[in-house]
């Protein structure tokens, strides 16, 4: 399946899509939330469509929100490539960078990104997220791939100035509102053959700056899985990304380059859609 959530900002509806169109599921689900998945909904949901019910079509112009309404944790992966490592002087990890997002930068794949007020150092970062499916804590590496639900896009928008010059923690520079566009759609795993080898590319006003593929990651799902549920529990609907490739503003040689007022961001992963932001400047 192909869960959406469309609808106007904080008044999202779930539903599915099929093909190229879009169904309304709200009569037989209240929302991908956490409940949702730990009550075992993806199965349930699945069982009533093969009945066919008369579901109402969505049309192509409603805005779609992220897929899933916002969870627990926006968990991050840092440095999970070993060319972004060597593009940002960076070692390549022993262990995985963990960071989060605030879920308030969660939004919807094609919505505007909001430029920070007084940000000069906004950045793109295409990744593939996965979303937990049920409680996860102490989880082995060979089971960890039962406890996830399915897989989306995800840009993880960064502002290096307050990530990288500020002090702290990198926090700082991720959770800015609009940072997190997530979707199309999230896709279950069975409609993924292999998520270990997705084509992957991201364009700023046409030009392709990232191109790779996720068998470049360093620490790969089940690993991750099971690595985060050792300090943490994961909670069904919770939200991992893995990183991204090279290509990012930041390391850019010899002059980085970040985005500006009316920059068009495109990405995509083989599988997992399409999305597109515009990027505005910051207003009150």
């Amino acid at each position: 399946m192909k869960l959406i959530r469309f609808g106007e900002v904080g008044k999202e509806k779930p539903g599915i899509l099929i093909g190229e169109k879009r169904f309304d599921v709200s009569s037989l689900v209240t929302d991908y939330n956490e409940a949702f998945f730990e009550e075992n909904g993806l199965e349930k949901l699945k069982k009533i469509l093969e009945s066919n019910p008369a579901l109402p079509e969505v049309i192509a112009s409603v805005r779609l929100g992220s897929p899933v309404a916002r969870p627990s944790k926006l968990i991050c992966i840092g440095l999970n490539y070993v060319d972004h490592c060597l593009e940002t002087n960076a070692p390549i990890p022993d262990e995985p960078i963990i960071f989060f997002k605030s879920t308030t930068s969660l939004c919807g794949p094609n919505d505007n990104l909001i430029i920070p007020k007084n940000s000069e150092k906004t950045d793109w970062e295409i990744e593939l997220a996965f979303v937990i499916e049920k409680k996860a804590s102490y989880v082995n590496q060979e089971d960890a791939m039962n406890y996830v639900a399915g897989y989306c896009l995800h840009n993880d928008y960064s502002e290096r100035a307050y990530q990288l010059e500020r002090g702290g923690q990198w926090t700082k520079g991720k959770g800015c509102d609009t940072f997190a566009p997530l979707g199309p759609f999230l896709a279950t795993k069975d409609e993924i053959a292999d998520v270990n080898n997705l084509s992957m590319w991201l364009t700023v006003n046409g030009k392709i700056f990232q191109k790779s593929n996720t068998s470049n990651l360093v620490f790969k799902i089940p690993f991750l899985v099971h690595y985060l549920s050792q300090f943490m529990t994961l909670l069904p609907g919770d939200v991992i990304s893995t990183g991204t490739p090279p290509g990012v503003g930041l390391g850019i040689k010899p002059n980085p380059i970040y985005i500006k007022p009316e920059d068009v961001i495109e990405l995509s992963i083989e599988g997992l859609g399409t999305s597109k932001q515009l990027a505005i400047a910051y207003t009150k």
